[in-house]
């Protein structure tokens, strides 16, 4: 390898080092994230569905805002997750999802009665 090819890469890397810390110092400062973990994941989900329920307000706008057919896709994507995961969760996990599908289900169903209307 010439020294020109060897520089080029050294040089990349250290654009890519130097982005990497650009963005750590834009994070608030003592900022830990969560521990990933099965619920977490699900109740992020459910967040983002009852947003799309209008039920909560879009934390970005502080606007309640409707998108039934995102609210569906969210759905059906817990719903999904329910269905690959039987067998694999812990009794705390399953219920979990059990409660949360149950309560965005009736409040899909509320929503697109009252649009029937």
């Amino acid at each position: 390898m010439n020294e020109e090819a060897k520089k080029n890469i050294d040089e990349t890397w250290k654009d890519e080092a130097k982005k990497e810390k650009e963005e750590l110092e834009k994070q608030p400062e003592g900022f830990v994230p969560p521990e990933p973990d099965f619920s977490f994941f699900i109740t992020t989900l459910s967040l983002q569905a009852s947003i799309a329920l209008g039920i909560i307000p879009n934390p970005t706008t502080n606007q309640k805002e409707e998108s039934l057919t995102q609210a569906k896709f969210i759905v059906d994507t817990l719903s999904m997750l329910k269905d690959k995961t039987t067998g694999n969760l812990n009794s705390e996990e399953d219920s979990l999802l059990e409660n949360i599908l149950y309560e965005l289900r009736m409040a899909y169903v509320s929503k697109t009665k009252g649009e029937a209307k």
